[in-house]
């Protein structure tokens, strides 16, 4: 082992499920943390290396700037000595603004509207005048919202309903608000005669308001007595009042809420981009500012290789090195105008990657959550070069992983266990792959797939045809019936736009498992999330003769010091926060009332201490006893029932959101890489899930680029060949012994894996 001062060292971590544990970080190489979901990977790296630099770098800065950064409480540890300043990539979903795009996540997009502004023809100005966020770049006709959204009149009224009823399916605007409390009591319309039954007079005034030059007035009854105010019409007042203004600033509204009752298309006026007509008249070598976001990164770089200005060319050298970090983490298929928000998992973890790596600095540590998620084989020794490229510019490198090829390339193997939740929290092994002797990664190092021998037999099929979505071309396929499918290929090649966009459009009865976040509110648990909780309060209710709500931390059962949040945290002004365990109710959130309840010797806490093993044992009410099979048949038995959603895995996410979905037989369920985050203990696990879901006559058809779920598979759809415009045909559907005798990208990697 390197000289102790070359080492980051780490002593007596206590962070969630650690157990005391020492660990020594050699700088300047490439560790490997890996091990099941759950055994305490993330609590190394995030809650304590990466916690911990960051809280260090903030003392440097004086004390009113302090204030102003995140502030960090210090890790549950002994000792932390020689750590380095850190760049964290996780896996937290990439710039949620509904606008945010890879141009704008990158840094791009100012430098590209300042190319415009100094060599653009003809002139126009200022970079500013480039957005569609500024006044005058902005489209006059959608105020640079790229679409024109109108209320539309079927969703947001239920004309079966009276005002009473709910007709108004807009809460701020139902009888719930002072709106529409008032258009129930101020007298121009019946407040309880069906929509539908008014005359066509009525129905006009109440969904378009007045005719033009007219004005109606009625009362609105204050503490102050009647008051009159104008009424202008449904439709105008939902217009006026929440899509001419910015909805960000209003509260209990959010822009979804406002679409789910929307009609929305895009304008006409700008083509989307939200620009103004001469903003758009503006171009270089041809194109405007629009079409030079539409171009794919490699067409992009050509057209900034070929500025002839002195000025543009030197504009242009500070965009291109961003550019190349794109092309280099194989996203040469994106453009700079794609939402973030339709990038895959693994597609928005190369371009954070990308954004990082930019820095010249080095003597830093680079903690990577999972880089290989959503990677194809082909792609994953693209990353394994960068990660040796960043240790080749003196920098330390900590990956949590899976990909057996991330593991053998790393200098230190570093593998946490040797259990999930209470069983792991140890390093079963620390050392070089070459040492490894009889851990789960060893074995797991020296794995090879099974090519399923006797596939399904097909009886029927569903049927996809000509799907022209995103870079879709014209494929028509077909998928079989009452059996396991999986669809791989490189990154951008079409699988999500064939499997998640049109095969629902053709079904859509389907049941999604996306990659969303869930929610990781601190006060959600395992049992809220699957509606075990509200059972078992009935339950508690039922004995006790007190109201559910009394067993709620979130309501009456609330601790009154902690509000139900199990810690304080005193107000120490500038010095680091602190999260001290509430002394009232000694962190169990519940207030003394609640837990002198029991329920079969145990109080609400002692119940919720109880792992999903032991509830099948302690409960027979038969819908826990369902919910409780649901989550033991995905493998998290282990886990508690008051285990908060925000402290699980990548993992155990994905089978919390399969379990809450494994309600009915005879369904169809569409899986967007469901090996996200799994160690391949966990895969065959999952695996078994599957295979038990379509023997019970279900369908289950996956997006995934693990070779051991293809290799299990009953039917294999290939696309490709490439990614964005050189992808979205279809290269192979067959069987996986028939894939071994293909000649496709994914075909090679499945010979090495078996053979």
């Amino acid at each position: 082992m390197p000289g102790m001062k070359d080492d980051i060292i780490l002593r007596g971590l206590k962070d969630n499920n650690l157990k005391n544990i020492d660990l020594n970080i050699s700088k300047g190489t490439i560790n490997v943390l890996t091990g099941v979901s759950g055994s305490g990977k993330s609590s190394v790296a995030f809650d304590t290396l990466a916690t911990e630099s960051r809280r260090q770098m903030t003392l440097n800065y004086p004390h009113y700037v302090r204030y102003q950064m995140p502030r960090y409480e210090r890790p549950h540890a002994d000792l932390m000595q020689n750590l380095s300043p850190v760049v964290v990539v996780e896996q937290r979903p990439a710039g949620g603004h509904s606008r945010s795009t890879v141009g704008t996540y990158m840094d791009i997009d100012p430098l590209i509207r300042l190319l415009f502004s100094r060599i653009g023809d003809p002139p126009i100005g200022k970079a500013t005048d480039f957005s569609s966020e500024s006044s005058f770049g902005s489209c006059p006709e959608c105020s640079g919202f790229g679409r024109v959204i109108a209320p539309d009149p079927d969703k947001l009224l239920d004309h079966n309903k009276s005002l009473r009823d709910y007709a108004v399916q807009f809460k701020p605007l139902s009888p719930a608000g002072w709106q529409g409390w008032w258009m129930v009591t101020g007298g121009l319309f019946d407040p309880d005669k069906p929509i539908k039954d008014y005359s066509e007079d009525d129905y006009r005034l109440f969904v378009y308001g007045p005719p033009e030059g007219e004005r109606v007035f009625a009362p609105f009854h204050t503490k102050k007595g009647p008051q009159d105010h104008e009424w202008d019409g449904l439709l105008p007042r939902f217009k006026r009042l929440y899509i001419n203004r910015d909805v960000t600033k209003l509260k209990q509204v959010s822009q979804d809420d406002v679409l789910a009752v929307s009609t929305h298309f895009l304008c006409p006026t700008c083509d989307g981009s939200g620009l103004h007509p001469d903003v758009l008249e503006c171009k270089i070598n041809g194109l405007n500012i629009l079409e030079y976001g539409q171009l794919e990164m490699t067409e992009t770089l050509n057209e900034l290789e070929k500025i002839p200005d002195t000025l543009g060319a030197s504009i242009a050298r500070q965009i291109i090195p961003h550019i190349k970090q794109l092309l280099n983490m194989g996203l040469g298929y994106l453009s700079l105008s794609r939402k973030m928000g339709t990038l895959s998992g693994g597609e928005a973890q190369r371009v954070k990657i990308a954004r990082h790596l930019g820095s010249s600095l080095n003597n830093m540590t680079y903690i990577f959550d999972e880089p290989t998620a959503g990677l194809h084989p082909e792609e994953v020794d693209m990353l394994i070069q960068m990660l040796k490229g960043i240790k080749h510019d003196h920098n330390t490198v900590v990956v949590i992983e899976h990909d057996l090829s991330v593991i053998k390339a790393a200098d230190e193997i570093i593998e946490m266990g040797p259990g999930p939740g209470a069983d792991g929290g140890d390093v079963v092994f620390q050392g070089p792959s070459t040492a490894l002797n009889d851990s789960p990664a060893a074995t797991t190092l020296d794995h090879h797939g099974n090519i399923n021998d006797h596939p399904r037999d097909i009886h029927s099929w569903f049927t996809i045809e000509q799907a022209n979505h995103n870079n879709l071309k014209n494929v028509s396929v077909s998928i079989p019936e009452h059996g396991l499918v999986t669809v791989c290929g490189v990154s951008g090649s079409g699988k999500s736009s064939l499997i998640l966009e049109a095969f629902p459009e053709n079904y859509p009865e389907t049941i999604m498992v996306s990659q969303a976040p869930i929610g990781i509110s601190s006060r959600s648990t395992l049992a809220t999330y699957m509606g075990i909780m509200d059972n078992i309060r009935s339950i508690f209710a039922k004995k006790t003769g007190q109201p559910a709500g009394l067993f709620s931390f979130n309501s009456l059962g609330a601790c009154p010091v902690c509000n139900g949040k199990g810690v304080t945290t005193p107000d120490v002004a500038f010095a680091d926060p602190v999260s001290i365990r509430c002394e009232a109710c000694g962190g169990t959130r519940y207030s003394d009332e609640a837990l002198s309840y029991r329920y079969k010797g145990k109080n609400i806490v002692e119940i919720l201490e109880l792992t999903i093993d032991e509830t099948l044992n302690y409960f027979e009410m038969p819908k826990i006893i369902n919910q409780a099979d649901t989550l033991k048949d995905v493998g998290l038995g282990y886990l508690t029932l008051g285990q908060t959603t925000s402290s699980l895995s990548g993992g155990e996410v994905q089978r919390l959101k399969l379990a809450s979905h494994l309600k009915k037989e005879g369904q169809i369920y569409l899986l967007d890489e469901p090996s996200l985050g799994l160690h391949a203990k966990d895969n065959a696990t999952l695996l078994d899930v599957f295979q038990t879901l379509v023997d019970k006559g279900n369908s289950v058809v996956i997006v995934e680029h693990n070779l051991d779920f293809i290799a299990a598979s009953d039917w294999v759809i290939e696309l490709g060949p490439g990614g964005g415009k050189n992808g979205g045909h279809v290269l192979f559907e067959g069987t996986p012994q028939e894939m071994l005798k293909a000649e496709t990208i994914t075909a090679k990697w499945l010979k090495a894996d078996v053979l």
